[in-house]
């Protein structure tokens, strides 16, 4: 007999998660000094039936009298027989500091119903206790964040699902020795800002995803803009797959962008399915 074990995250990660405000850090939201609103749909795994698609809607401001900045996301992630459908309301506190840089601190609360599809589940499982209980719950938690904003270099480290809430899914008449829960998520992020020439910017990248339960995750890249209109970039998710991004803003207000992600592990592109695609559309509500 055989036996295989698999690790993974329970929050869903972007390839483009730098375009999407405060998708990782709630410390984030409103660090671009005005509201943008987007929406983005990534799919993975492309060829494989049941693979983790994730749909998001998100948007941010800034109060800057107040120095505020409030944002959120709501998402949908699906993965074979599983389903997340939730939001994220971020809340951060910017602290003026010197050369026009700012230090914030961040509170997020999320809300998420957790649910599976007993008829996906029901021909394997038989009468698993499970099956018997709610095919849903319905879930809360918390998070909170650091960030520096510059106006070329930006870190920040966020910790989600804080308090670690109960999923409560089986219910029988056992004494389980492990519980699902809602585990946490660490987060360290980077980025810096290159001006090359007065056309053309190079933006180093960097993102690392830590929980107890699972491999450490490192995302890092560069995204190269030219005039504020085009941008391509190059990435590694590691141990993972490569990323190809490219993208165009409209009039520096409306941003369309892709990135294709070529896996390795754990498919490999022999295994005709081991592609993902993300799409995001953005708009900055700029003067």
């Amino acid at each position: 007999m055989l036996a295989g074990a698999v690790q993974g995250q329970q929050l869903m990660t972007s390839s483009l998660y730098d375009q999407h405000g405060n998708l990782h850090n709630p410390a984030t939201a409103g660090s671009a000094k005005h509201a943008m609103i987007g929406a983005s749909y990534r799919k993975t795994w492309d060829g494989i039936s049941g693979a983790p698609q994730t749909t998001l809607i998100f948007g941010s401001t800034y109060l800057k009298n107040a120095k505020i900045g409030i944002g959120g996301y709501l998402y949908n992630d699906v993965t074979g027989p599983t389903r997340r459908t939730g939001g994220q309301m971020a809340y951060s506190y910017h602290i003026q500091m010197a050369n026009d840089a700012t230090f914030s601190l961040g509170l997020e609360a999320r809300l998420q119903q957790f649910s599976l599809d007993k008829a996906k589940l029901s021909a394997t499982l038989g009468n698993d206790p499970v099956l018997a209980s709610s095919e849903s719950r319905f879930k809360a938690d918390a998070g909170f964040g650091i960030a520096y904003n510059g106006k070329k270099l930006q870190v920040g480290a966020s910790v989600s699902q804080l308090i670690q809430s109960k999923l409560d899914f089986y219910s029988g008449n056992l004494n389980p020795t492990e519980e699902g829960r809602l585990y946490r998520h660490y987060y360290l992020h980077g980025s810096y800002k290159w001006d090359v020439d007065g056309s053309t910017r190079i933006i180093p990248n960097l993102l690392f995803i830590y929980l107890p339960n699972a491999p450490l995750e490192v995302q890092g890249g560069a995204r190269v803009e030219h005039n504020d209109v085009f941008w391509w970039g190059l990435g590694l998710r590691a141990r993972q797959s490569w990323m190809i991004s490219a993208g165009v803003k409209i009039q520096k207000k409306f941003t369309i962008g892709y990135c294709f992600d070529i896996f390795n592990t754990p498919l490999s592109v022999y295994d005709r399915g081991a592609n993902g695609h993300e799409i995001l559309l953005r708009y900055d509500f700029l003067k």
